[in-house]
């Protein structure tokens, strides 16, 4: 039993556990459990213009909220080393795709894990910057988070290792490649492969949890080239309160710019079924703009499968001559079914 637990909590580590997975086998030391979430809502609000100066509409409209289908696999090789595997597809289940089913493979990877040497994963998973720095942060289900996300470098032709905890500290490495095959001319081959690394370590003791991180912010993965650096934590004041603050920092690039200065400052409260959270992020550019935003929302748990929420988030994005001064608070209120 032990086994089949810390298979689960290791997968669970790149994706955000769902209690209610179902088990669909487990026979001689293999587990296959199935889980995902089906959540709708209706969305409004939000910038009126874009980055271009084009009008955009955000008048309310029912949407998908990251509805999601997934597997992960175990298999006790010996006692102390766990085969992984892992595969996950993101779906829209509005009317935008309702002709194509699934819109992304979110998760597909494999790889073993032993209590003693640690974990080692290659194929396409959450960024480890986000699994063990920015995690304190990922609180919404959509926007609000302003630190960097499970995209950041990584998703496919990924490998990474990350060391069992030892006195609470945890390290971990990622690799994330960039190739160019099958390409077959010279101007087409501008670049050349591109590897982009990350790495850092996390402790937790206690209430207390700090991640410190680096990423090669790679400009094919859509960075600016310049390393970014980031360190985050999160206490528990009491069982039900919890802060969290954080701060990242980027270089400026001299050919794509965006350099800036992060610091967030947040915190979750919970009581009986209930949980809100607030957080408030000063974004300080390279090129000269202070941006001010904050997020905000309220769950309220119906069953143990079953909750709703509200979620306001506002960028606050400087004015310029594209930017409207009011309605540019993103608000949202759904619910979620998750299995």
């Amino acid at each position: 039993m032990q086994k089949k637990q810390l298979a689960v909590c290791v997968a669970g580590l790149l994706s955000i556990c769902s209690v209610q997975a179902a088990t669909l086998y487990d026979q001689d030391g293999t587990q296959l459990d199935i889980y995902g979430r089906i959540a709708m809502g209706i969305a409004g609000g939000g910038p009126e213009y874009d980055s271009t100066g084009n009008k955009v509409n955000n008048d309310a409209e029912f949407v998908d909220v990251y509805s999601r289908l997934g597997f992960r696999m175990s298999h006790a090789v010996t006692s102390d080393l766990t085969a992984l595997g892992h595969l996950e597809w993101r779906f829209t289940g509005d009317e935008n795709n309702t002709g194509q089913g699934f819109n992304e493979i979110r998760q597909s990877y494999i790889g073993l894990s032993s209590q003693q040497y640690g974990t080692l994963l290659a194929g396409n998973f959450n960024s480890m910057y986000a699994q063990f720095v920015s995690l304190p942060f990922d609180v919404y289900q959509d926007r609000g988070l302003l630190f960097k996300s499970s995209g950041l470098q990584s998703r496919g032709d990924s490998v990474a290792y990350y060391t069992p905890e030892l006195s609470g500290f945890t390290s971990f490495v990622q690799l994330k490649h960039y190739s160019e095959r099958g390409l077959v001319s010279a101007e087409q081959r501008s670049e050349g492969d591109v590897v982009a690394a990350q790495g850092g370590v996390r402790y937790q003791h206690g209430p207390l949890k700090v991640g410190l991180g680096a990423v090669e912010n790679a400009v094919r993965g859509g960075g600016n080239g310049e390393m970014l650096y980031g360190v985050i934590g999160a206490y528990s004041i009491t069982d039900q309160f919890s802060t969290r603050l954080g701060f990242e920092t980027q270089e400026n690039s001299d050919i794509y710019g965006g350099g800036f200065d992060t610091v967030g400052l947040g915190g979750t409260y919970t009581t009986g079924s209930w949980a809100f959270t607030a957080d408030y992020y000063n974004v300080d550019r390279d090129e000269g703009k202070q941006r001010n935003a904050w997020a905000a929302g309220t769950y309220y748990k119906v069953s143990s499968a079953f909750d709703v929420f509200v979620e306001l988030a506002d960028g606050d994005v400087p004015n310029t001559r594209y930017e409207s001064v009011t309605d540019r608070t993103y608000w949202l209120a759904g619910a979620r079914y998750r299995f």
